[in-house]
């Protein structure tokens, strides 16, 4: 049986016509994909039905892997700690509502001070284009939004009015292995 199959191939094989010069591709080299850090600070505002306030928001993201470490500082004090990556998952603490969770995903967790953007890739777009739902830019520069506004509801419902102002952008490329 291994015979007529090797056979069966063999015949096939040499039915086939020969390969011309434009049909054998020379290997192309492909550029290694370049993994970005992000480290991104703004100062906040927020009015919304539980009162007003301001702080820093503090992010590190890493693309490719999804690593997120986010921190929300308000009256100093740190108000939403946010870490994780894709393959681990997620965990958000609000120590002020006594709120510990984890998610497998990005999008199982609540994004207080900022509309539910459902990935790691999303919270990138929202920084570096001021893409969102909800969400204007009123100011830019060279490297993006320096000004953002978001108008919308926070995770619980109740409407929110939060400013963004970029007071620190850093963008890291190195190329991945």
């Amino acid at each position: 049986m291994t015979l007529s199959l090797l056979a069966l191939t063999t015949q096939l094989l040499l039915a086939q016509p020969p390969a011309t010069a434009t049909e054998v591709a020379a290997p192309v080299a492909v550029p290694a994909p370049k993994k970005e850090t992000l480290r991104a600070q703004y100062a906040w505002g927020y009015s919304g039905m539980e009162g007003e306030g301001k702080g820093t928001l503090s992010i590190l993201m890493e693309t490719g892997s999804g690593k997120v470490v986010m921190e929300l500082h308000g009256l100093g004090e740190r108000l939403v700690f946010l870490t994780g990556d894709r393959a681990s998952g997620y965990r958000i603490q609000i120590p002020r509502r006594e709120l510990d969770l984890k998610g497998a995903s990005f999008s199982e967790l609540p994004l207080p001070f900022l509309p539910q953007l459902g990935s790691p890739e999303n919270l990138h777009k929202l920084l570096a284009e001021g893409a969102g739902p909800g969400v204007k830019v009123t100011k830019r520069d060279g490297k993006g939004p320096v000004k953002l506004r978001y108008s919308g509801q926070d995770e619980r419902g109740k409407d929110v009015l939060v400013w963004l102002q970029r007071t620190r952008w850093e963008l890291v490329s190195t190329p991945t292995e």
